[in-house]
């Protein structure tokens, strides 16, 4: 986009595009068309599973990277790319729950993940936009202002290097900040490009638009199952596909809950004083400097809510605007995008064995929107657990952990939370019809065998699903912004021709003719 156009001055893009994704287009691998056999089988393409590929190939080992769209277009494709340790507000919490010496380790995976990042950025020489950066946590509240104490304390106690602060070089008035130096801010697409083609030098196998179902064959050798009847045959197969492209029992669905957050990339009319800053007061407001087509641009984020649940998605969108031209002053905004994230019943990621009884089926899932080092802390661990080395991290991310606090009160939550919004979507009256719809909108509508989802693009031709979710039945909402169907239950989402975009489903919509 022409940024000095009259259009790029006129508020939001009409479309949600990444920036990351238009910049640097990862490549595209074609489909698995043959029955294959590998050692590892590696089920997503995103920051865990190329970084694990990268690994893995690196080793020797023969592997297949197989992807249901293209590489890095789920989430990795969509964050915020900031590389820090400083995931919110955690360390507190983590020491109260699990003690001082569990938080510990959690800050140390993920500055080892942070270091391995950095170094490999060096060692092969990827231009990625790399620059440290300061991260920067600041409350407005004195409710803000006593967690921030919190967590500056429990840092302290870690050995965290945290700075407080009263003020930040921004025109926001705070009551206290935190300052952790040393992180930093990418392009995510051109560093996993990089990794990409060093893993097809390394003779790796990667298929794009390779669709796994659900259900893997178990035993010695686990076999993995296309939408298109190829066959996986494995040593391992693991689980990097955000959701778990399979259970085994393991009720992911019930333990993990999908939040969407949005993003504007922003021309500012004052000058970014540089840094990476996060809110702790609701709601989150999330900032980082970009350079898009030579000129310094803000990154903002935030407004995150349940999938399928709270506003119209376009009121997130302008939420994002409205702070950024009170705080900055914008000129442009060029781009903008949302993203997915899964959370556990306790923020700590699921990595390891799919359960306690498959030690050859293995997953990675639940980086709670810090999945730049989360992801590839996990990486890490499972590179060492499929070849058999000791890490000093598989306890405290073992999927088959439970701990009764906090774990037991958010599953109940949760679970109640997935309830009333199934018996909510069965009863919604509907009474929209779909010839009043205009181009390029969609709505739950009326039709004579009951609803329906309907969505008419912009020439006009109107395409209607079934809304019924095919992953456990709850009725699917409408969501403008990215012009899909999701899923107020469990997440997974539809474009609107009923295609599943996210899991946990694994069947398209029925398609409904008029």
């Amino acid at each position: 986009m022409d940024l000095h156009s009259p259009q790029a001055a006129n508020s939001l893009p009409q479309f949600s595009r990444s920036y990351w994704l238009d910049s640097e287009p990862p490549r595209t691998f074609p489909p698995l068309q043959e029955d294959i056999e590998v050692d590892y089988a590696i089920v997503g393409a995103g920051m865990t599973g190329v970084t694990l590929a990268y690994l893995l190939t690196a080793e020797g080992h023969r592997v297949a990277l197989l992807e249901a769209r293209d590489p890095v277009h789920g989430t990795t494709g969509h964050t915020t790319a900031k590389v820090t340790v400083q995931h919110d507000l955690i360390y507190h919490e983590l020491a109260e729950h699990f003690g001082s010496a569990q938080a510990r380790l959690y800050y140390q995976a993920n500055e080892e993940a942070l270091q391995f990042i950095k170094r490999t950025v060096a060692e092969l020489r990827i231009d990625c936009g790399w620059a440290e950066e300061e991260a920067v946590l600041y409350a407005q509240t004195v409710e803000g202002a006593r967690l921030l104490d919190q967590e500056y304390e429990a840092c302290r106690r870690l050995g965290i290097p945290v700075e407080k602060t009263g003020e930040i070089p921004l025109p926001l008035r705070v009551e206290k900040a935190l300052k952790l130096a040393g992180q930093a801010q990418f392009h995510p697409a051109a560093y996993m490009n990089a990794l990409i083609g060093r893993i097809t030098d390394a003779g790796g196998l990667i298929y794009g638009q390779t669709r796994i179902i659900g259900k893997v064959e178990e035993g010695e050798r686990p076999v993995l199952n296309t939408t298109d009847g190829r066959r996986i045959t494995c040593r391992h197969a693991v689980a990097c596909s955000h959701f778990p492209f399979h259970d085994g029992l393991g009720l992911y669905f019930a333990r993990l809950h999908p939040e969407r957050s949005y993003i504007i990339a922003a021309k500012p009319a004052a000058a970014y004083p540089g840094g990476m800053y996060l809110s702790v007061d609701g709601p989150k407001r999330s900032l980082r400097s970009v350079m898009i087509d030579g000129e310094p641009m803000v990154l903002i984020g935030g407004d995150s809510h349940k999938t399928g649940q709270g506003d119209p998605t376009e009121e997130h969108y302008r939420n994002l605007e409205q702070f950024g031209r009170e705080t900055l002053g914008i000129e442009a905004i060029p781009y903008r995008w949302s993203a997915q994230d899964l959370q556990t019943l306790d923020k700590l990621p699921y990595v390891g064995m799919l359960t306690s009884q498959h030690t050859n089926i293995w997953v990675a899932t639940g980086f709670r929107k810090w999945g730049m080092t989360n992801g590839t802390a996990a990486a890490l661990l499972l590179n060492d657990l499929l070849t058999g080395r000791p890490n000093a991290y598989s306890d405290l991310f073992a999927p088959s952990r439970f701990k009764i606090d906090p774990g037991m009160r958010n599953l109940i939550k949760e679970n109640v939370n997935v309830a009333a919004q199934l018996i909510k979507g069965k009863f919604q009256s509907v009474s929209q019809e779909a010839e009043r719809l205009g181009p390029d909108e969609g709505a739950v509508v009326q039709v004579k065998d009951g609803r329906a989802g309907a969505y008419r693009d912009a020439d006009g031709v109107l395409h209607l699903v079934d809304t019924t979710c095919t992953h456990m039945g709850c009725e699917l909402n409408w969501n403008g912004g990215e012009r899909s169907w999701d899923c107020p239950c469990h997440g997974s989402r539809f474009d609107y021709k009923g295609n599943v975009l996210e899991g946990p489903a694994m069947r398209p919509l029925n398609k409904i003719e008029e």
